[in-house]
């Protein structure tokens, strides 16, 4: 099963709200997911991300894939940062 880290859509029309999720890589966007661990809003001023780095870390450890644009946000947070210096 290849499990992925990626942004599940929350919200209203026109405001969306994401949620980060960790699920199966052939689930549908908004469908089953195993495990949540954080949300991005987009639309406030900053925009906010928070994300419970021991659980992305964990999922990162067994081999879940991030999507692009959750890399970035883990990037961001500064999750990669810990995952790569870890890794070596």
């Amino acid at each position: 099963m290849a499990v992925r880290i990626r942004l599940k859509r929350m919200g209203q029309k026109k405001r969306p709200f994401y949620r980060l999720v960790v699920a199966d890589s052939r689930a549908a966007r908004d469908g089953r997911f195993i495990e949540t661990l954080g949300y991005y809003d987009p639309i406030v001023e900053p925009v906010a991300i928070k994300v419970d780095e021991e659980k992305a870390l964990a999922w990162l450890q067994k081999g879940a894939q991030p999507s692009d644009t959750v890399r970035a946000l883990l990037k961001k947070s500064g999750v990669m940062e810990k995952f790569t210096a870890a890794k070596n």
